[in-house]
């Protein structure tokens, strides 16, 4: 038998897009003579639609559209994502459910047994669990059909309790004994660079237990923060035989026959640097961001530092130059060399500048307010002035022009509050509030790697705000080198603060690098969505109370 698989970028929602797209890749897999087409988890809606599974006219719409989908299937079957409603009046309204559907209609209905709900995941929220095991005949071939998670029974969890079992039940136990010839898993499956060993390990783990091929297709595409690479494989219990593109459609037929005698050691697979994975995964977060949603343009505040330099590169290979705008913004303590550095990153990507030097609107807060500061001495008040100046001449140009704000914070700024509410940490998506500084720069020499597009000053320079006379990152922080992989032992590997200095870290440095973190929750509450690229980003991964004393 010959299998298709589509792997498609879905806008959640749009259902006459998500229908033309699925129709053509059925048409195309019947011209190619395959029999049967697989497309990803909740392919109808696009995942995750979130509340809008609360609005039966949205389910309805979703069954209109699976009913038309079905009426394409005649000479090749297909199996497409969507919801379902349950017939039970006990449970949750809905099924996560994958749809066999042949001669012209929805034949099975097979539902998810496994409903994530860590991290970014609240599928119990919506969905009722699947209790019932069955496999689909078609073409002499009994298929186990599962929905992502399903295949993540025995999964590597960084809870810090040890726990290597997450659920109760494990769905390819109760469809092994049925002896299926192989799996098929349809999935959307959302891009962490610290994941992808972990997904590959999932599958061949899989197969290698179970005996049998698993033909996994995920959704690739970009839903507000959550980035989906794609990477679609073919499993055989030698180890992975295809891997489909990573962050781009892709469509592939594979014979069955093939599959199941291939060498996986006879394969080669394609492999990107971590940080050439992260850098993608950005660029087709910012397009999907803005494609999805209509819009086009977009301006930031170029600084002359790394930060906003490495968020300009990506956004114009995102975007397209003539789609860019960079508002300069010194002020009296902004270095010569940051000026002319943000002039010239400009002038290579060829993206439209301003200048606007904000002393003299700084120099009026300052006039206006010192009837009520008197003589008190200037602080961290004066420096947030300035951000917030700059903040609001950005959204000013946004609101005239209609260019959406950029958000050019980093992950290690953002776990330590070290950014202005209202200012800085202003926009409509950051685009680096998942990468840590280390990281930044890690991206700035990728994008270097060829010839200079950040100018090497931006890259070299002590890092700084410049909101004050010769001001450094270091003022208040630690070295990011140290600062980094203490926040990443305790945001991602949810460490604590003993655990921590006891891989050799200064306890009062853990403790107040802790204590910044814990008490910055407020800022992260009122920031834009982040583009997520780890396992634990901030947003709705990440559920902290805003008033907590631990």
């Amino acid at each position: 038998m010959k299998i298709a698989i589509a792997q498609l970028n879905y806008t959640i929602g749009a259902f006459d897009e998500n229908y033309e797209k699925i129709v053509r890749a059925i048409r195309r897999a019947r011209q190619e003579k395959a029999n049967l087409v697989v497309f990803s988890e909740l392919a109808i809606c696009g995942y995750p639609p979130h509340d809008l599974l609360e609005y039966k006219h949205f389910v309805d719409k979703c069954e209109i559209y699976l009913q038309k989908v079905a009426s394409e299937c005649h000479g090749i079957a297909a199996i497409v994502g969507g919801p379902s409603v349950n017939p039970n009046a006990k449970g949750k309204n809905l099924f996560n459910s994958a749809y066999f559907m042949v001669n012209g209609a929805v034949q099975r209905i097979i539902n998810k047994t496994l409903l994530p709900t860590y991290d970014i995941f609240d599928e119990y929220r919506y969905f009722e669990q699947n209790t019932e095991f069955s496999l689909v005949t078609y073409k002499g071939f009994n298929i186990a059909v599962t929905i992502c998670e399903d295949l993540w029974y025995r999964q590597p969890l960084l809870t810090g309790y040890g726990r290597d079992r997450l659920y109760n039940v494990c769905p390819m136990d109760n469809l092994s004994v049925l002896c299926p010839d192989f799996v098929i898993n349809i999935a959307a499956s959302p891009f962490s660079y610290l994941q992808g060993e972990i997904k590959s390990g999932i599958l061949t783990e899989n197969t290698s237990r179970y005996k049998v091929p698993v033909f996994y297709v995920n959704q690739v595409g970009a839903h507000t923060e959550l980035i989906f690479d794609g990477g679609s494989m073919v499993v055989n219990p030698t180890g992975i035989i295809s891997r489909m593109r990573l962050f781009e459609e892709d469509f592939c037929v594979y014979d069955t026959d093939e599959v199941m005698t291939a060498k996986a050691d006879a394969v080669t697979i394609p492999e990107q640097s971590e940080i050439a994975l992260i850098h993608d995964a950005l660029v087709m977060g910012i397009r999907d961001y803005f494609g999805k949603s209509g819009l086009k343009t977009a301006i930031l505040g170029l600084s002359g530092g790394i930060d906003s330099a490495v968020t300009l590169v990506l956004a114009v290979r995102a975007l397209g130059p003539t789609n860019l705008r960079a508002l300069l913004m010194p002020s009296q303590y902004s270095s010569s060399h940051s000026v002319t550095d943000a002039v010239t990153l400009a002038r290579n990507l060829g993206v439209r500048y301003d200048i606007l030097d904000i002393r003299d609107i700084y120099g009026q807060y300052v006039q206006s307010m010192s009837p009520l500061f008197k003589d008190m001495p200037e602080d961290i008040t004066e420096e947030n002035i300035q951000a917030r100046i700059r903040g609001n001449l950005l959204m000013a140009m946004s609101n005239k022009f209609g260019n959406l704000v950029l958000n050019t914070s980093n992950k290690s700024e953002a776990a330590v509050g070290y950014g202005t509410l209202y200012g800085d940490m202003s926009g409509s998506i950051s685009v680096l509030g998942d990468v840590y500084k280390t990281e930044v720069y890690r991206l700035a020499n990728y994008i270097n790697k060829d010839h200079e597009i950040i100018p090497q000053n931006s890259v070299a320079k002590p890092p700084s705000a410049e909101l004050r006379a010769n001001q450094k990152d270091t003022d208040s922080l630690p070295e990011y080198a140290v600062l980094d992989i203490i926040l990443f032992h305790y945001i991602e590997l949810k460490k604590s603060a003993e655990e921590i200095a006891e891989m050799g870290f200064d306890p009062k440095v853990v403790e107040k690098t802790l204590s910044m973190v814990n008490h910055s929750e407020y800022k992260r509450f009122q920031t834009p969505p982040v583009l997520r690229i780890s396992t634990k980003a901030f947003g709705p991964g990440r559920k902290m109370p805003l008033v907590a004393k631990y």
